[in-house]
C-alpha cells in the first residue's frame, strides 16, 4: 500500500540515483560559478585569447603605452549591409591628437576567428588627407573582426572593431 508513512520509496535504487544526479549536476555548477566569480582576470590574457598575436606581455605594453601616447582617433564608415562574395566599400578617417588628418599607409586585416585561414589583409587608398577608402570582399559568411593598422613614419597604430556578421548570399 502507498502511504506517506511507508518511507521504502527513498530506499529506491532508481529514487537514489535520481537524487545523486540531481546533486552532482548542481555541484558541478556551483563549481563553474565559482570559478568565473574568481578574481585575477588579466586583460592581456583576454588579448591573448581573443587574437592570433601572441606577444610577449612587455611588448603588448610598450604597444599600448604608443598608443596611448599617439591618441589618434578613427572613424569607420561600415556598409549598411554586408553580403558573402560581394565586395563592400568601407572609408576610414584618422586624426590626430589635435584633430589634423593623418596620412601615411593604412592595412586593413579581416580576422575570423573560427577559421583563421581565410584570414586576409587589404590595402586602402589615401583619396583626401586622413581619409582611407577600399574594398573588402568577405569570402565566407559568419562573424569578422577588422584589425585597422595605420603606420606614418616609425610612428604606428592599430585598432580592432567589433564582431560583426557577414550574410550568406541569396
Amino acid at each position: 500500500m502507498i502511504s506517506q508513512s511507508n518511507k521504502s520509496g527513498l530506499r529506491n535504487p532508481w529514487v537514489l540515483g535520481m537524487m545523486a544526479l540531481i546533486t552532482v549536476v548542481l555541484a558541478v555548477n556551483a563549481t563553474f560559478i565559482w570559478f568565473t566569480m574568481k578574481d585575477g582576470k588579466s586583460e592581456l590574457v583576454e588579448r591573448d585569447y581573443k587574437t592570433k598575436d601572441r606577444k610577449s606581455n612587455d611588448l603588448l605594453l610598450s604597444e599600448l603605452r604608443t598608443k596611448q601616447a599617439l591618441a589618434w582617433q578613427t572613424e569607420i564608415k561600415k556598409p549598411k549591409s554586408i553580403v558573402m562574395g560581394t565586395p563592400v566599400v568601407y572609408e576610414i578617417s584618422i586624426t590626430d591628437r589635435d584633430g589634423k588628418p593623418v596620412s601615411g599607409t593604412l592595412e586593413v586585416e579581416a580576422y575570423r576567428a573560427s577559421d583563421s585561414s581565410k584570414d586576409f589583409t587589404t590595402s586602402f587608398k589615401e583619396v583626401a588627407a586622413g581619409r582611407y577608402q577600399g574594398y573588402i570582399n568577405f569570402p565566407l559568411k559568419g562573424y569578422w573582426e577588422l584589425h585597422i593598422r595605420v603606420q606614418r613614419g616609425d610612428e604606428r597604430f592599430g585598432v580592432e572593431t567589433d564582431k560583426f556578421m557577414v550574410a550568406a548570399a541569396s
